[in-house]
């Protein structure tokens, strides 16, 4: 979840289906609730990992048909991510 989607209602629905939102509150919320800071912060490296997998044209315009192949590539394309 981004700062944008700290409504009410979304965070009732993350917290119903079992996950534990680590979104801050907006600086005008008037009861701010607690939140994780270190793993907010982390939350920036897993969008750079999704842009550098959107690299690879194949991944994005989901050539493969089967689900295992594609499945493969995605794995190969973290296997050269982990590499460089």
């Amino acid at each position: 979840m981004d700062r944008a989607y700290e409504g009410d209602e979304t965070r009732q629905l993350a917290l119903a289906l079992g996950y534990e939102p680590e979104v801050p509150p907006k600086a005008t919320r008037v009861d701010p609730w607690e939140y994780d800071r270190e793993m907010y912060k982390r939350r920036n490296e897993i969008e750079r990992l999704f842009r550098r997998l959107k690299g690879f044209r194949r991944i994005f315009s989901r050539f493969e048909k089967l689900d295992v192949i594609f499945l493969g590539f995605i794995l190969f394309a973290l296997i050269i991510d982990a590499l460089r």
